[in-house]
């Protein structure tokens, strides 16, 4: 039993660490998107323009490495994230099967609704514990500080502080609550996958009264699934940026406030900032 226990225990570190390994080489790949998605989330109306100016325009004020800002929290965080979901994952999946078999159900693999309960609860264990590096990150990503300081003409803009540096400004300015901003819009974006499982085999069962449903079916379903979840809880994503950046001085809000003031100052598009290059990386 101690031996079974063990094995399983490895077996999920196992998982956790693959999984964190693949999220370390895409965020890796993909952060000057995610960088771009990031700012557009955060800037208001007035402050919007083409993808190609703002890129332009961080590549003139902070170089081409103003393209990775962040990168270091961000690398940590989506390590982190990918290990804490996979082991959670894991280990509830595999808690499942240990109760089917209890029960002595004939076929101990997951039911749907299993894996559905399974990817919530690792996804808001997730939520929870890396919110923190996630707001260091938005911080770090939008460089506030930075946008709202007048450079001289001609002077070098001030060096961007360090993941620490930020993670002990953020808490010695606005307290330790301050990491856990945007909490709960992300709790709502753990239904993410679960709306993509389900479109996904809505739109699979509608092909397959018709006509055989084949890989290459699978594949532009499974597209779509993604892409319309995506656009159902992309304003939620917005929202969690633009709390993750709410100063000290600045009056609070819940998800529900910010939605509503984001559709009056900018209309349904200012929740929708960044979804481009998002769907891109």
């Amino acid at each position: 039993m101690a031996s079974s226990a063990a094995t399983q225990q490895s077996d999920n570190v196992a998982h956790a660490l693959a999984g964190a390994g693949g999220g370390l080489a895409s965020m890796a790949l993909t952060y000057p998107l995610i960088t771009l998605s990031t700012r557009a989330q955060v800037e208001s109306q007035r402050a919007e323009a083409p993808l190609l100016k703002t890129i332009r325009r961080i590549i003139q004020r902070e170089g081409l490495t103003g393209l990775y800002s962040g990168l270091e929290s961000a690398l940590f965080g989506i390590g982190i994230t990918n290990f804490v979901y996979y082991y959670w994952y894991e280990w509830t999946r595999a808690a499942f099967e240990k109760a089917a078999a209890k029960a002595g159900r004939a076929n101990t693999k997951l039911a749907t609704l299993e894996y559905i309960i399974a990817g919530a609860i690792a996804g808001s264990a997730t939520v929870l514990t890396t919110n923190p590096i996630w707001v260091v990150n938005t911080r770090m990503t939008a460089r506030k500080q930075a946008s709202d300081e007048q450079s001289l003409p001609g002077a070098k803009p001030k060096q961007a502080p360090s993941t620490i540096g930020t993670f002990i400004s953020l808490v010695r300015s606005e307290g330790f609550s301050s990491l856990f901003k945007g909490v709960l819009p992300a709790l709502v974006l753990v239904i993410n996958p679960i709306l993509q499982y389900t479109i996904f085999e809505q739109l699979k069962n509608f092909v397959a009264k018709r006509r055989t449903v084949t890989a290459t079916d699978v594949f532009y379903l499974g597209a779509l699934g993604k892409l319309l979840a995506t656009s159902i809880t992309y304003p939620y994503i917005t929202i969690k940026s633009r709390m993750h950046m709410a100063g000290k001085g600045e009056a609070k809000q819940n998800t529900f406030e910010a939605l509503r003031l984001v559709i009056e100052n900018e209309g349904w598009s200012g929740l929708y900032k960044g979804k481009c290059t998002s769907e891109t990386g």
